[in-house]
């Protein structure tokens, strides 16, 4: 009888990558995949660390599922990703419940290590060099639903932020070869993917290791059929060409849509976080992305209390979120990660003056979104639907310019009969802080 197994992905959408690639090997070597974590003979948690509380999620989901070996069928508990990367040694030694673990680089050995701790072999860890070449040709079973997936375009990162453990955890910046890509999505629209999206550490830096550019990568990916929406997300802004942002302005099936981490906006913050930019290059940039791309949806990401920051350099990020006004915001308090630079760094910020710096900037936001919400009250989107309410006549979708997860909704009132996947034409008729709804409509739009 075959053994089964189940999966937790945890942290960000490249992780989710990797555990798609790891389920596809598993359901290829034998394994049959469940969702019942009491019923599972195998049971894997691709963790991350990034943050403080990615980590103690991460710790917590594993304690949480250990203990199905006493009350489940489980008899292997696997920990994969960042956090085993990061800890090989010490998750083992710490925590008994683990039988295994698994590098960044080394999941496709995750079939060898299940068998083995199944047949209670020695080999209890797996590690490859983090600057080991992107594993090609994988198997994949996506959990998004089978309408949309993330394209990991890159691996690891050359940033060295000071804030920052992933270039130690996943190596160098290594770019896909586009060929892979291309093949990779022709597959993914053959089985009925339309929407995809790109993501690696700095998806504006493809190709710079391969004589390509990320524009170049766009063309081709445009020209496959069954791919309605290309999605970017991860742009660090000072790679954001013009030559970027053209084909975005011109390309009908990028969406006018630019996730850019920008993390801070005073000088002096950025260049304590080894950021390459600066408050007027940021300004000047979104400025441009707007006069150049009508209707363009920009989100970003912010830290406060990075060690040092004053309350000039807070006033600083306020003024900038108010004459900015992006369309979607992030904000997260720094965490003092072990290993990296900013560790060490002099002036660390109380935890009840981040909380409260981020609480002052999330309320300003939301006051912003609300009035940018405001503004899509009567205009038509082209929405794509994801699901629909129970037990009443509301279907859930996205428009261009959210992003699975992290983004809005628009809730679509319809007494059809709709699938996940379908794009269909809503009236917004009314708005809130951050969702819309609307009504079906039969006219064309963008």
């Amino acid at each position: 009888m075959a053994n089964t197994v189940t999966f937790l992905s945890l942290g960000c959408d490249k992780n989710l990558v990797d555990s798609e690639h790891m389920l596809g090997l598993l359901n290829e070597g034998g394994f049959v995949l469940i969702s019942e974590e009491d019923k599972a003979d195998v049971i894997i948690v691709n963790t991350c660390c990034f943050i403080d509380d990615a980590k103690q999620e991460s710790i917590d989901s594993i304690l949480e599922v250990a203990q199905y070996k006493k009350t489940g069928n489980c008899k292997a508990l696997i920990v994969t990703g960042c956090m085993a990367e990061r800890y090989k040694t010490e998750l083992l030694e710490e925590m008994p419940e683990v039988d295994a673990v698994v590098g960044t680089t080394s999941y496709d050995k995750i079939v060898h290590i299940a068998r083995n701790v199944l047949d209670q072999n020695e080999v209890k860890q797996h590690f490859e060099d983090v600057n080991r070449p992107h594993l090609e040709n994988m198997p994949r079973v996506l959990t998004t639903g089978g309408y949309f997936a993330y394209i990991k375009i890159a691996e690891g990162c050359n940033s060295h932020c000071t804030y920052c453990i992933i270039p130690s955890l996943r190596g160098q910046y290594r770019s896909r070869p586009k060929e892979k890509i291309v093949e990779e999505v022709m597959q993914l629209a053959e089985d009925g993917v339309s929407e995809i999206i790109l993501v690696a550490q700095n998806t504006t830096m493809y190709g710079i290791d391969k004589g390509y550019t990320l524009t170049n990568l766009l063309q081709e990916l445009s020209d496959i059929d069954g791919i309605e929406w290309i999605r970017i997300l991860y742009c660090y802004p000072e790679n954001i060409t013009d030559e970027l942002i053209e084909e975005i302005k011109v390309n009908s099936k990028v969406c006018k849509y630019l996730d850019i981490p920008i993390q801070h906006s005073s000088d002096q913050i950025l260049k304590r976080m080894n950021r390459k930019s600066s408050n007027a290059f940021l300004k000047q940039l979104i400025q441009k992305l707007r006069d150049n791309i009508p209707n363009i949806m920009i989100r970003s990401t912010l830290i406060v209390g990075f060690p040092g920051e004053t309350e000039e350099d807070f006033n600083n990020l306020i003024d900038f979120v108010k004459e900015t006004k992006l369309d979607r915001l992030g904000v997260f308090t720094y965490s003092q990660e072990e290993g990296t630079p900013a560790a060490k760094l002099a002036n660390q910020i109380d935890e009840h003056i981040k909380e409260s710096r981020k609480n002052t900037i999330m309320k300003i936001q939301q006051e912003i979104s609300k009035q940018i919400c405001a503004t899509k009250v009567g205009k038509i989107f082209r929405v794509l639907i994801e699901g629909k309410l129970e037990k009443e006549d509301v279907y859930i979708g996205r428009t261009y310019g959210d992003a699975p997860v992290v983004d809005s909704k628009v809730f679509v009132e319809y007494e059809g009969d709709l699938m996940c996947g379908d794009f269909i034409s809503v009236k917004i008729t009314q708005a809130d802080e951050y969702d819309l709804i609307g009504e079906v409509v039969y006219e064309y739009c963008e």
